[in-house]
């Protein structure tokens, strides 16, 4: 007991001690009477999982992933898209081949020295429906399922993950749309190869084109 206006009264550790019992287990102090309408109070505890500390163990655990990984990922999903293309691709190439023997054809029926292009109205429409089909597919195949979990199916397969570079998150749909199309716009041009075999020297994330444009690194 300390000394104090009106009496003696409880010390400051006793009255903690006090109101951290429940009821019936603790008294209140000589001379006061119990708070009116309030509880007993409990000792603070700690939560389970610091949200602060889960997200710095996420982002220290975010490495570039394996070249070797990278490769099998890209290489699934590139079948994929391939194969689902090359479905819509034969019948109008077959339309393609046809088109093109009628031409010559009608050359040869002519009697005269004529030039036969291989790319007119018909067969650039055909061509441009293959690649509205790989672009559209493209988009649901991989801009969506990235933007929604981080992966294509090729990546879930292969253990790797697209992020963003500041939040180590999954990147924006419109930051995946534009992975995408700076991936796939610079392939079907053939120089898209460079911007793919770029991460082999690109440090410290390891990026090709594709992610520096959508700031994204793939995680191992």
């Amino acid at each position: 007991m300390t000394s104090g206006p009106g009496g003696g009264s409880a010390s400051w550790a006793q009255q903690v001690h006090q109101l951290a019992q429940s009821p019936g287990q603790g008294a209140p102090p000589q001379g006061q009477s119990a708070p009116q309408g309030e509880g007993p109070v409990l000792p603070w505890k700690p939560v389970a999982a610091d949200p602060f500390a889960a997200v710095a163990q996420a982002q220290a655990s975010a490495r570039p992933a394996g070249l070797g990984r990278r490769f099998a990922a890209r290489l699934i999903d590139t079948v994929v898209l391939a194969a689902v293309t090359a479905g819509a691709a034969l019948p109008l190439g077959t339309r393609a081949a046809d088109h093109i023997d009628s031409k010559i054809d009608a050359a040869k029926l002519s009697g005269e020295k004529v030039t036969v292009w291989l790319l007119d109205g018909t067969t650039a429409g055909y061509l441009g429906i293959v690649l509205g089909v790989l672009l559209v597919f493209g988009v649901l195949y991989e801009a969506v399922p990235t933007a929604k979990w981080g992966r294509t199916l090729g990546k879930k397969v292969c253990g790797v993950e697209v992020r963003d570079i500041e939040g180590h998150a999954a990147p924006s749909f419109g930051a995946a749309l534009k992975r995408w199309l700076v991936y796939s716009v610079p392939g079907v041009l053939l120089i898209g190869v460079v911007g793919v075999v770029w991460c082999l020297f690109d440090r410290p994330w390891r990026q090709c084109w594709h992610d520096k444009a959508a700031n994204t690194f793939v995680a191992g």
